[in-house]
């Protein structure tokens, strides 16, 4: 494991495509929102494995917001980043876009933050690269999550 830690660029997913179908959404004809809880799980999943290098559990879900709704036709674009790193464990933001393909039209419709714990052979917690923040926004990111923690706590 690099001292100096890893770059969020290093693990992130910038699109997870996902085609909304009619067997996708609930009575009011938007997208199961459960269908969308899973979606961030597996994405994030991925960039906690990416960046840890190890199996990784869900610890936690400190939020996951819908601002608006996907309906049949559209095209879920998710995009996945670590923000921040601890001994074991670590936050990865999710932002979920709903895209008309016919259009090019994108909504936000979810964002959310997942803790994720990094696993070793025995099922036992194991250490992670610490996250070196590039850019602003990553920088900003970085701090958000330790502030978010510190609420967790």
């Amino acid at each position: 494991m690099s001292e100096q830690g890893k770059a969020p660029s290093e693990s992130a997913i910038e699109q997870n495509v996902y085609k909304v179908f009619p067997n996708d959404l609930n009575s009011k004809y938007t997208v199961f929102g459960g269908l969308v809880m899973s979606l961030c799980d597996r994405t994030a999943l991925i960039v906690a494995e990416r960046h840890s290098g190890a199996p990784c559990v869900t610890a936690a879900v400190d939020s996951l917001n819908f601002v608006g709704p996907a309906r049949a036709g559209d095209t879920l674009i998710i995009k996945a980043a670590v923000n921040r790193s601890w001994r074991s464990s670590m936050e990865i933001g999710v932002h979920v876009a709903a895209e008309n393909s016919h259009t090019g039209e994108s909504r936000h419709v979810v964002s959310a933050y997942l803790t994720f714990v990094a696993l070793d052979d025995a099922g036992k917690p194991q250490a992670v690269p610490p996250v070196t923040p590039e850019s602003t926004v990553e920088k900003r990111r970085f701090e958000e999550a330790g502030q978010r923690r510190q609420q967790r706590l």
